[in-house]
């Protein structure tokens, strides 16, 4: 019976192989399918099908590099997970439909050979989710990476100034990264007046400022000066109605005049060139 299901696949390859395309696009939702190139799609697709007729012959390295390859590159092309389980059903109905067709098994048989495929498909159906899932996991702890290394820079401007520009919400742990970054980039970049930009922070409530006021102060231990410039008109009201005291370093409503206050703490000014 197994026998008899394999050698009609690699017979009937190429059609199984369309048919099989034809019905996973037509129960697929078009939004999906949509934003994929065409050749994309069809070789991608091509690519499935290889791994899954691969496991008739071959489990060893080869098959697992190959999965592992498939995987990495189905996440990074965006296909859900749902998609890659859809194709290996429907990959069971096709050949069932196939074989049917052509005869080559007998109608009153035809739930055993049906039974025989899912029990086939089961094993390679969860290597290739648990891969998946594996290839999604490592993909997004990159991403969290990445990201933490850009939310919380400190760049320097000019000699003795840096701004660390904050954009988006300030939680725990990135209230930690700030601190560390502050600390290391005073330290090694030399600064003298650190500009904290929260132009970008949608909300300043008790919290953040507690983290913010709390970043200051370990600035100062260090030996340089802390301003906190982009405060809007609605998070200076907030600061007062939750009463929270920022008297301890200067604040100013704009980058620009946080640069301008900087360069005379340093002993600077902007001037303007004549003619």
């Amino acid at each position: 019976m197994y026998n008899k299901i394999t050698a009609h696949i690699e017979d009937h390859r190429e059609e199984l192989e369309r048919l099989w395309k034809e019905q996973l696009t037509s129960d697929t939702d078009a939004r999906i399918i949509d934003i994929m190139p065409e050749h994309i799609f069809e070789s991608t697709s091509s690519e499935f099908f290889d791994i899954i007729l691969l496991n008739l012959k071959d489990k060893d390295r080869e098959y697992k590099e190959k999965l592992q390859s498939f995987s990495d590159k189905v996440v990074r092309l965006g296909w859900p997970v749902a998609l890659v389980v859809k194709g290996l059903r429907e990959f069971v109905h096709t050949v069932q439909e196939n074989l049917v067709q052509y005869g080559s098994i007998d109608k009153e048989r035809e739930g055993d050979y049906l039974e025989l495929l899912d029990k086939w498909m089961t094993p390679i159906s969860n290597e290739i989710i648990q891969t998946y899932a594996e290839t999604w996991e490592k993909t997004v702890s990159l991403q969290k990476m990445a990201l933490q290394e850009l939310s919380a820079p400190l760049i320097p401007v000019m000699e003795q100034i840096s701004v660390m520009p904050l954009v988006g919400t300030i939680d725990t742990e990135r209230a930690r990264l700030v601190m560390e970054n502050l600390l290391d980039g005073v330290v090694s970049h030399r600064s003298e007046v650190v500009l904290i930009d929260i132009t970008g922070v949608p909300v300043v409530d008790t919290m953040v400022a507690h983290h913010i006021i709390q970043a200051a102060e370990a600035v100062h231990l260090v030996g340089a000066k802390c301003m906190l410039v982009g405060i809007r008109p609605e998070i200076a009201q907030t600061i007062v109605n939750l009463g929270i005291d920022l008297d301890k370093f200067i604040t100013t409503s704009t980058m620009k005049k946080g640069v301008e206050l900087a360069l005379e703490m340093t002993g600077r000014k902007i001037v303007e060139l004549e003619g």
